[in-house]
């Protein structure tokens, strides 16, 4: 069976492949290598109390994390699809230049392209796949791919279910020059099935 290579896919096509990957990446159980507990018990000791306290400040559990990997990568972990500017702001103070929004299931950003120019893949990988191992559940970033004048589009398609927001899929991008406001409208793509 002779497949396109995913560069040749229209961008609706690469979007929806995404996010089968993604879903599919969620629901696969993940093989864990672990570091030596004598190097990590001070930081483990300090990440399990920020964990308990963090909460507790807050009245709750948080809806992201972000953290700065030792590579310079940045882990976003998204648990309720709410507050995005709180998470762009956080990403920003991590380094990274980029916009975030969630879609729900059956909307779409407008207007389209929301740039003058996005990078190919191959240009500027904001995405870094697979995750790096020892990375956790979710998503990782490379902010060193966004150039002066750039900026990242992180766009999170979300579903929402009874018990929250649950992201489905991922579309991350650098765009040149200014980036337009998403302003969400419906969509006439056939949802995906799961």
């Amino acid at each position: 069976m002779n497949m396109p290579a995913e560069r040749d896919l229209p961008e609706g096509r690469h979007r929806l492949l995404k996010e089968f990957v993604m879903t599919e990446i969620g629901q696969a159980p993940r093989r864990r290598r672990l570091p030596r507990l004598t190097v990590l018990a001070p930081a483990l000791g300090l990440a399990a109390a920020a964990a308990v306290a963090v909460p507790l400040f807050l009245g709750g559990t948080p809806a992201y994390a972000v953290s700065k990997l030792p590579d310079g990568l940045i882990h976003i972990d998204i648990r309720e699809a709410k507050d995005p500017d709180k998470l762009e702001a956080d990403l920003r103070d991590l380094g990274a230049n980029v916009v975030v929004d969630y879609i729900p299931r059956g909307k779409k950003c407008a207007p389209q392209p929301r740039s003058s120019h996005f990078l190919s893949t191959e240009e500027a990988s904001l995405d870094v796949f697979p995750t790096p191992e020892g990375a956790g559940p979710g998503f990782v970033i490379d902010p060193s791919v966004i150039g002066p004048g750039q900026t990242g589009v992180l766009e999170f398609s979300v579903s929402e279910h009874e018990n929250g927001g649950v992201v489905a899929g991922i579309w991350a991008k650098v765009g040149e020059g200014p980036i337009a406001e998403c302003v969400l409208v419906d969509t006439t793509e056939a949802p995906l099935s799961h």
